[in-house]
Protein backbone atom coordinates (compact mmCIF):
# COMPACT_ATOMS: atom_id res chain seq x y z
CA UNK A 1 0.00 0.00 0.00
CA UNK A 2 1.18 3.26 -0.78
CA UNK A 3 2.24 5.98 2.02
CA UNK A 4 -0.26 8.05 3.02
CA UNK A 5 1.77 11.60 3.52
CA UNK A 6 5.23 12.61 2.31
CA UNK A 7 7.20 15.55 4.22
CA UNK A 8 7.55 19.16 2.53
CA UNK A 9 11.08 19.70 2.11
CA UNK A 10 12.87 22.21 4.30
CA UNK A 11 13.10 24.78 1.92
CA UNK A 12 9.25 24.49 1.74
CA UNK A 13 8.90 24.41 5.59
CA UNK A 14 10.96 27.38 6.44
CA UNK A 15 8.45 29.21 3.12
CA UNK A 16 5.79 27.95 5.58
CA UNK A 17 7.45 29.18 8.69
CA UNK A 18 7.70 33.33 7.19
CA UNK A 19 3.97 33.00 5.99
CA UNK A 20 2.91 32.11 9.52
CA UNK A 21 4.93 34.70 11.27
CA UNK A 22 3.78 37.20 8.74
CA UNK A 23 0.13 36.17 9.75
CA UNK A 24 0.29 36.69 13.20
CA UNK A 25 1.73 39.77 12.59
CA UNK A 26 -1.50 40.97 10.83
CA UNK A 27 -3.97 42.75 13.21
CA UNK A 28 -6.31 43.21 10.58
CA UNK A 29 -6.43 40.51 7.50
CA UNK A 30 -8.59 41.71 4.11
CA UNK A 31 -11.21 39.49 3.16
CA UNK A 32 -10.91 39.86 -1.00
CA UNK A 33 -7.63 40.73 -3.00
CA UNK A 34 -4.90 43.15 -1.65
CA UNK A 35 -5.90 45.46 -4.15
CA UNK A 36 -5.37 48.89 -4.44
CA UNK A 37 -5.70 52.24 -2.96
CA UNK A 38 -6.51 55.37 -5.58
CA UNK A 39 -7.42 58.37 -5.78
CA UNK A 40 -11.14 59.54 -6.39
CA UNK A 41 -13.28 63.00 -6.68
CA UNK A 42 -16.98 63.30 -6.51
CA UNK A 43 -19.19 65.70 -7.79
CA UNK A 44 -18.69 68.78 -5.59
CA UNK A 45 -14.67 68.41 -6.12
CA UNK A 46 -13.65 66.27 -2.70
CA UNK A 47 -10.81 64.29 -3.65
CA UNK A 48 -10.11 60.96 -1.17
CA UNK A 49 -8.80 57.83 -0.77
CA UNK A 50 -10.47 54.85 -2.03
CA UNK A 51 -9.75 50.69 -1.83
CA UNK A 52 -10.70 48.40 -5.01
CA UNK A 53 -10.51 45.15 -4.57
CA UNK A 54 -11.97 42.03 -5.24
CA UNK A 55 -14.85 40.08 -2.95
CA UNK A 56 -14.63 36.13 -2.22
CA UNK A 57 -17.00 36.37 -4.96
CA UNK A 58 -15.21 37.30 -7.57
CA UNK A 59 -17.28 41.10 -7.63
CA UNK A 60 -15.27 44.55 -7.93
CA UNK A 61 -15.46 46.97 -5.07
CA UNK A 62 -14.65 49.82 -3.88
CA UNK A 63 -14.65 51.40 -0.84
CA UNK A 64 -14.28 54.82 0.95
CA UNK A 65 -10.79 54.89 2.81
CA UNK A 66 -9.99 58.41 3.87
CA UNK A 67 -10.09 61.82 2.79
CA UNK A 68 -9.46 64.80 2.19
CA UNK A 69 -6.24 63.56 -0.06
CA UNK A 70 -3.61 66.25 1.84
CA UNK A 71 -4.96 66.06 4.71
CA UNK A 72 -1.94 64.46 6.98
CA UNK A 73 -4.17 61.88 8.77
CA UNK A 74 -6.07 60.83 5.27
CA UNK A 75 -2.56 60.60 4.19
CA UNK A 76 -1.46 58.29 6.46
CA UNK A 77 -3.83 56.05 6.18
CA UNK A 78 -3.14 55.58 2.34
CA UNK A 79 0.11 54.88 2.95
CA UNK A 80 0.08 52.53 5.64
CA UNK A 81 -2.71 50.36 4.18
CA UNK A 82 -0.64 50.88 0.56
CA UNK A 83 2.66 49.21 2.61
CA UNK A 84 0.07 46.42 3.61
CA UNK A 85 -1.03 45.46 0.51
CA UNK A 86 3.35 45.76 -0.72
CA UNK A 87 3.87 43.27 1.70
CA UNK A 88 0.55 40.75 1.21
CA UNK A 89 1.22 40.78 -2.45
CA UNK A 90 4.80 39.26 -1.72
CA UNK A 91 3.39 36.69 0.58
CA UNK A 92 0.91 35.82 -2.30
CA UNK A 93 4.33 34.72 -4.34
CA UNK A 94 5.48 32.21 -1.34
CA UNK A 95 1.49 31.41 -0.93
CA UNK A 96 1.46 30.51 -4.95
CA UNK A 97 5.02 28.54 -4.33
CA UNK A 98 2.95 26.73 -1.54
CA UNK A 99 0.14 25.45 -3.31
CA UNK A 100 1.57 24.25 -6.38
CA UNK A 101 3.95 22.16 -3.82
CA UNK A 102 0.92 20.18 -1.74
CA UNK A 103 0.34 22.99 0.70
CA UNK A 104 -3.52 23.10 1.70
CA UNK A 105 -4.99 26.47 0.21
CA UNK A 106 -8.58 27.11 1.43
CA UNK A 107 -10.49 28.97 -1.12
CA UNK A 108 -12.12 32.46 -0.93
CA UNK A 109 -15.04 32.21 0.48
CA UNK A 110 -13.68 30.11 3.82
CA UNK A 111 -10.85 32.75 3.65
CA UNK A 112 -12.79 35.63 3.80
CA UNK A 113 -15.49 34.22 6.40
CA UNK A 114 -12.64 33.14 8.42
CA UNK A 115 -10.46 36.39 8.22
CA UNK A 116 -13.98 37.97 9.44
CA UNK A 117 -13.98 36.30 12.69
CA UNK A 118 -9.84 36.27 12.98
CA UNK A 119 -10.32 40.68 13.04
CA UNK A 120 -12.87 40.33 15.40
CA UNK A 121 -10.77 38.69 18.05
CA UNK A 122 -12.74 35.25 18.00
CA UNK A 123 -10.06 33.04 17.77
CA UNK A 124 -8.08 34.99 19.67
CA UNK A 125 -10.80 35.00 22.71
CA UNK A 126 -10.56 31.11 22.27
CA UNK A 127 -12.97 29.82 19.15
CA UNK A 128 -10.92 27.10 17.02
CA UNK A 129 -11.51 26.45 13.71
CA UNK A 130 -12.51 22.58 13.28
CA UNK A 131 -13.00 20.31 10.50
CA UNK A 132 -11.99 19.73 7.14
CA UNK A 133 -9.89 23.04 6.77
CA UNK A 134 -8.40 22.47 10.40
CA UNK A 135 -7.25 19.04 9.07
CA UNK A 136 -5.75 20.80 5.98
CA UNK A 137 -4.16 23.85 8.16
CA UNK A 138 -2.66 20.98 10.72
CA UNK A 139 -1.02 19.31 7.85
CA UNK A 140 0.68 22.48 6.70
CA UNK A 141 1.89 23.01 10.23
CA UNK A 142 2.98 19.38 10.19
CA UNK A 143 5.03 19.76 7.07
CA UNK A 144 2.92 16.87 5.24
CA UNK A 145 1.67 16.50 1.58
CA UNK A 146 -1.38 14.15 1.31
CA UNK A 147 -4.44 14.01 -0.60
CA UNK A 148 -6.46 16.71 -0.84
CA UNK A 149 -9.79 17.38 0.77
CA UNK A 150 -12.96 18.80 -0.49
CA UNK A 151 -15.42 20.55 1.77
CA UNK A 152 -18.16 23.29 1.24
CA UNK A 153 -18.29 23.83 5.21
CA UNK A 154 -16.84 25.84 7.80
CA UNK A 155 -16.77 24.33 11.06
CA UNK A 156 -16.66 26.93 14.34
CA UNK A 157 -16.13 25.15 17.64
CA UNK A 158 -16.52 27.31 21.14
CA UNK A 159 -16.00 25.67 24.20
CA UNK A 160 -16.44 27.69 27.48
CA UNK A 161 -17.30 31.26 27.17
CA UNK A 162 -14.83 33.09 24.71
CA UNK A 163 -12.67 35.73 26.64
CA UNK A 164 -13.33 38.77 24.63
CA UNK A 165 -11.73 41.96 25.71
CA UNK A 166 -15.14 43.55 24.99
CA UNK A 167 -18.42 42.51 24.65
CA UNK A 168 -19.19 42.07 20.50
CA UNK A 169 -21.59 44.89 18.91
CA UNK A 170 -23.19 42.39 16.54
CA UNK A 171 -23.74 38.80 16.37
CA UNK A 172 -22.47 35.82 15.24
CA UNK A 173 -24.38 36.20 11.62
CA UNK A 174 -23.66 39.77 11.29
CA UNK A 175 -19.83 39.19 11.54
CA UNK A 176 -20.09 36.31 9.24
CA UNK A 177 -21.48 39.11 6.81
CA UNK A 178 -18.51 40.85 6.93
CA UNK A 179 -16.86 38.93 4.83
CA UNK A 180 -18.75 40.15 2.44
CA UNK A 181 -20.59 37.28 1.72
CA UNK A 182 -24.80 37.44 2.12
CA UNK A 183 -25.50 34.91 5.21
CA UNK A 184 -29.06 33.82 6.63
CA UNK A 185 -29.61 31.80 8.97
CA UNK A 186 -30.48 27.98 7.83
CA UNK A 187 -33.95 27.15 9.35
CA UNK A 188 -34.40 23.80 11.30
CA UNK A 189 -36.85 21.40 10.23
CA UNK A 190 -38.56 22.23 13.58
CA UNK A 191 -39.16 25.99 12.69
CA UNK A 192 -39.38 27.39 16.24
CA UNK A 193 -36.21 26.28 17.02
CA UNK A 194 -33.35 28.78 16.43
CA UNK A 195 -30.36 28.18 14.20
CA UNK A 196 -26.70 26.99 14.40
CA UNK A 197 -26.17 26.89 10.76
CA UNK A 198 -25.69 29.83 8.27
CA UNK A 199 -25.56 29.48 4.69
CA UNK A 200 -24.66 32.08 1.64
CA UNK A 201 -27.91 33.16 0.56
CA UNK A 202 -28.97 31.85 -2.52
CA UNK A 203 -28.46 28.51 -4.70
CA UNK A 204 -25.07 28.08 -3.15
CA UNK A 205 -23.85 25.60 -0.54
CA UNK A 206 -21.25 27.10 1.06
CA UNK A 207 -22.16 27.18 4.81
CA UNK A 208 -20.86 28.00 8.59
CA UNK A 209 -21.83 25.59 11.84
CA UNK A 210 -21.24 26.93 14.88
CA UNK A 211 -20.76 24.00 17.31
CA UNK A 212 -19.90 23.22 21.13
CA UNK A 213 -19.42 20.55 23.55
CA UNK A 214 -22.63 18.92 24.57
CA UNK A 215 -23.29 17.55 28.60
CA UNK A 216 -24.50 14.45 27.31
CA UNK A 217 -23.55 11.67 24.54
CA UNK A 218 -27.43 13.61 22.87
CA UNK A 219 -26.96 16.50 20.24
CA UNK A 220 -28.84 19.43 21.37
CA UNK A 221 -29.06 22.93 20.83
CA UNK A 222 -27.02 25.45 23.06
CA UNK A 223 -27.30 29.60 23.27
CA UNK A 224 -23.71 31.39 22.91
CA UNK A 225 -24.97 34.47 24.87
CA UNK A 226 -21.99 36.68 23.47
CA UNK A 227 -22.20 35.10 20.17
CA UNK A 228 -25.87 36.35 20.58
CA UNK A 229 -26.20 33.17 18.49
CA UNK A 230 -26.97 29.22 18.84
CA UNK A 231 -24.44 26.28 18.45
CA UNK A 232 -25.17 22.67 18.13
CA UNK A 233 -23.78 20.81 20.82
CA UNK A 234 -22.13 17.72 20.07
CA UNK A 235 -20.63 14.68 22.21
CA UNK A 236 -16.43 13.87 22.49
CA UNK A 237 -16.48 17.58 21.36
CA UNK A 238 -14.99 19.02 24.91
CA UNK A 239 -12.45 16.04 24.63
CA UNK A 240 -11.17 17.55 21.02
CA UNK A 241 -11.42 21.05 22.23
CA UNK A 242 -9.49 20.54 25.09
CA UNK A 243 -5.86 20.71 24.29
CA UNK A 244 -5.48 23.51 21.43
CA UNK A 245 -2.65 25.73 19.62
CA UNK A 246 -2.31 28.77 17.18
CA UNK A 247 -2.24 27.85 13.42
CA UNK A 248 -2.35 29.85 10.24
CA UNK A 249 -4.87 29.49 7.78
CA UNK A 250 -3.60 29.74 3.89
CA UNK A 251 -5.75 30.89 0.80
CA UNK A 252 -4.02 32.17 -2.48
CA UNK A 253 -5.52 35.92 -1.67
CA UNK A 254 -3.71 35.73 1.44
CA UNK A 255 -3.34 33.89 5.38
CA UNK A 256 -4.44 34.70 8.83
CA UNK A 257 -4.48 33.20 12.18
CA UNK A 258 -6.31 30.79 13.75
CA UNK A 259 -6.75 28.51 16.57
CA UNK A 260 -6.96 24.77 16.02
CA UNK A 261 -7.32 21.43 18.24
CA UNK A 262 -3.43 19.79 18.27
CA UNK A 263 -3.23 17.22 15.59
CA UNK A 264 -2.98 14.25 18.01
CA UNK A 265 -6.84 14.56 19.27
CA UNK A 266 -8.02 15.94 16.27
CA UNK A 267 -6.56 12.53 15.28
CA UNK A 268 -8.10 10.70 17.50
CA UNK A 269 -11.28 12.92 17.53
CA UNK A 270 -11.47 11.89 13.44
CA UNK A 271 -11.71 8.23 14.62
CA UNK A 272 -14.10 8.43 17.11
CA UNK A 273 -16.39 10.44 15.04
CA UNK A 274 -16.12 8.44 11.89
CA UNK A 275 -17.86 5.35 13.98
CA UNK A 276 -20.71 7.69 15.34
CA UNK A 277 -22.03 8.94 11.06
CA UNK A 278 -20.62 5.07 9.82
CA UNK A 279 -21.17 3.70 6.27
CA UNK A 280 -21.48 7.11 4.70
CA UNK A 281 -18.69 9.97 3.03
CA UNK A 282 -18.25 11.90 5.89
CA UNK A 283 -17.45 8.97 7.99
CA UNK A 284 -15.00 7.81 4.83
CA UNK A 285 -13.35 10.98 5.04
CA UNK A 286 -13.07 11.05 9.22
CA UNK A 287 -11.26 7.84 9.08
CA UNK A 288 -9.04 8.54 6.05
CA UNK A 289 -8.09 12.34 7.51
CA UNK A 290 -7.41 10.56 10.96
CA UNK A 291 -5.18 7.89 9.43
CA UNK A 292 -2.86 10.50 7.73
CA UNK A 293 -2.17 12.25 11.20
CA UNK A 294 -1.83 9.34 13.10
CA UNK A 295 0.66 8.06 10.36
CA UNK A 296 2.42 11.96 10.71
CA UNK A 297 2.25 11.63 14.64
CA UNK A 298 3.72 8.16 15.05
CA UNK A 299 6.98 9.00 12.91
CA UNK A 300 7.56 12.74 13.75
CA UNK A 301 6.01 13.03 17.12
CA UNK A 302 6.81 9.63 19.27
CA UNK A 303 4.01 9.44 22.25
CA UNK A 304 1.66 12.36 21.34
CA UNK A 305 -1.07 9.79 20.57
CA UNK A 306 -0.61 8.06 23.29
CA UNK A 307 -0.49 10.78 25.81
CA UNK A 308 -3.63 11.87 23.75
CA UNK A 309 -5.45 8.38 24.48
CA UNK A 310 -4.33 8.86 27.91
CA UNK A 311 -7.01 12.00 28.24
CA UNK A 312 -10.05 10.28 25.80
CA UNK A 313 -13.16 10.06 27.86
CA UNK A 314 -14.33 6.39 28.85
CA UNK A 315 -17.54 6.59 26.90
CA UNK A 316 -15.40 7.13 23.66
CA UNK A 317 -12.96 3.53 23.55
CA UNK A 318 -15.80 1.57 21.78
CA UNK A 319 -15.94 4.21 18.96
CA UNK A 320 -12.30 4.01 18.69
CA UNK A 321 -11.85 0.76 19.15
CA UNK A 322 -14.58 -0.08 16.15
CA UNK A 323 -12.52 2.66 14.03
CA UNK A 324 -8.67 1.35 14.76
CA UNK A 325 -10.34 -1.89 13.20
CA UNK A 326 -10.61 0.23 10.49
CA UNK A 327 -7.95 1.99 10.41
CA UNK A 328 -4.88 -0.62 10.85
CA UNK A 329 -5.26 -1.82 7.10
CA UNK A 330 -4.81 1.47 6.08
CA UNK A 331 -1.61 2.13 7.94
CA UNK A 332 0.24 -0.87 6.42
CA UNK A 333 2.87 1.50 4.73
CA UNK A 334 3.43 3.18 8.43
CA UNK A 335 4.68 0.53 11.03
CA UNK A 336 5.70 2.80 13.48
CA UNK A 337 1.72 3.92 13.30
CA UNK A 338 0.35 0.67 13.71
CA UNK A 339 2.18 0.20 16.74
CA UNK A 340 1.41 3.37 17.97
CA UNK A 341 -2.46 2.42 17.30
CA UNK A 342 -2.28 -1.28 18.98
CA UNK A 343 -0.04 0.24 21.79
CA UNK A 344 -3.48 2.37 22.61
CA UNK A 345 -5.81 -0.18 22.10
CA UNK A 346 -3.99 -2.43 24.47
CA UNK A 347 -3.44 0.48 27.36
CA UNK A 348 -7.40 1.10 26.73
Amino acid sequence: MARLYEAHSLALSAAYGDLENFARSQDLALTGTPGSVGERENARGFRFYAHQSYDANGRKTERYLAGPVGDPGADAKARELRAKIAALNEAIRSLRLLGREGFSLADAKTFATVASLHNRGLFASGAMLVGAHAYGALLNQLGARAARYATRDVDIARGAGLALAEPLDRSFLEILRESGIPFVAVPQLDRKKPSSSFKERGRSFFQVDLLTPADTDAIELKVVPELQAHATALPFLAYLLGKSQDSVLLARVGCCAIRVPTPERFALHKLIVSRLRRNTAKSRNDLSQACVLVAVLAEHHPLALEDAAAALPASARRHLDAASALALPQLDSHPRAVEALRAILSAS
